[in-house]
């Protein structure tokens, strides 16, 4: 593996790569990095494909412009096509997990001709709809706490999050795993007892050890990572999201038109914001179905939380390689 910098979309990026074939992008999620696909990058490549895994702009050795404007999925799905570009292919197939979903969701429904076939982690494809998200999350969370409304206004989240890097990722990580999930705490990401002027890291439950997915080496790695990025641009993500909205009105209920896959942790907390979660693989299919044209492979893997390939990498590289083969 080696790391290239990578100009796209008059900005540079920073990714990971390793193999030849055919072009495989990974895109991580918050708050994450290249690094979160460390599992997957070697497997991938020696199925006899090029991986290249990025960190997305405004994380870690990427370029990260500061207006709010720059975080929009128009622009990091122009990132993504630029880097197809930079290889000289016409194609790419994508993964994504977490906010990384989105961003191949929406890049393939912006670029249908460039995209191959994409396949999602954790996140599945949610159409545009009559009413931005993050109207509806002020609905749902009047009076109440919530994350993504937590980290609207600028430089809140960062203040608190910046000078506490470690307990901020690891409340993060370890809370909603399998091993947090299984607690039954609220996680910092939905603490309905705390109300709208809560901090984030107010009353989270800390652990006196690591999960078994992540070790403390790894972790120092991570917060190296963002001692050196900050949390502005993962947090103008969140920010751009009624940007988005108003930018993608023509896509409108639109359905996905490439292969696609989607592999979910039965205890990912993003389940319950469509509900009370799946029964099994056949009910996310069927929940899932109708938003894409072609979604050929699904998979609810049994005990695993957000962090789905970082959890349970071996399920996870199997599903991935299926997926592949099936395409």
């Amino acid at each position: 593996m080696e790391f290239k910098f990578i100009d796209t979309n008059d900005i540079t990026l920073r990714a990971a790569v390793e193999g030849e074939g055919p072009l495989v992008i990974m895109v991580h999620g918050c708050p994450e990095s290249w690094f979160s696909w460390r599992r997957q990058i070697p497997v991938i490549a020696e199925a006899g494909y090029k991986v290249v895994a990025i960190d997305v702009r405004g994380y870690g050795g990427s370029d990260k412009p500061h207006p709010i404007e720059e975080y929009t999925l128009k622009k990091i799905s122009d990132d993504i096509i630029g880097i197809i570009d930079f290889f000289k292919e016409d194609q790419a197939i994508l993964f994504g997990h977490d906010w990384g979903g989105p961003i191949v969701w929406y890049t393939s429904l912006l670029n249908e001709d460039r995209i191959s076939a994409v396949a999602g982690l954790s996140v599945p494809y949610f159409p545009q709809r009559e009413i931005s998200p993050l109207d509806v999350f002020e609905v749902i969370y009047k009076d109440k706490f919530f994350y993504q409304l937590y980290f609207q206004k600028e430089g809140v989240a960062e203040s608190e999050f910046e000078p506490n890097l470690r307990k901020y990722l690891e409340s993060t990580y370890f809370s909603i795993d399998a091993r947090g999930m299984n607690k039954q705490f609220e996680n910092p990401l939905n603490a309905m007892t705390k109300g709208p002027d809560a901090k984030y890291l107010d009353d989270v439950v800390e652990f006196n050890s690591y999960p078994d997915w992540i070790n403390e080496d790894e972790m120092n790695y991570l917060i190296n990572e963002f001692e050196n990025s900050g949390m502005r641009g993962p947090l103008n993500r969140y920010r751009a999201q009624r940007i988005d909205f108003e930018e993608l009105k023509d896509y409108r209920d639109k359905k996905l038109k490439q292969p696609a896959a989607l592999m979910v942790g039965s205890l990912d907390p993003v389940n319950f914001f469509v509900g009370d979660g799946y029964k099994d693989t056949a009910h996310l299919k069927e929940v899932f179905d109708p938003v894409y044209e072609n979604l050929i492979a699904t998979e609810l893997i049994n005990d695993v939380g957000h962090w789905t390939q970082q959890e349970a990498p071996e399920e996870v590289n199997r599903f991935l390689l299926d997926f592949l083969k099936q395409i």
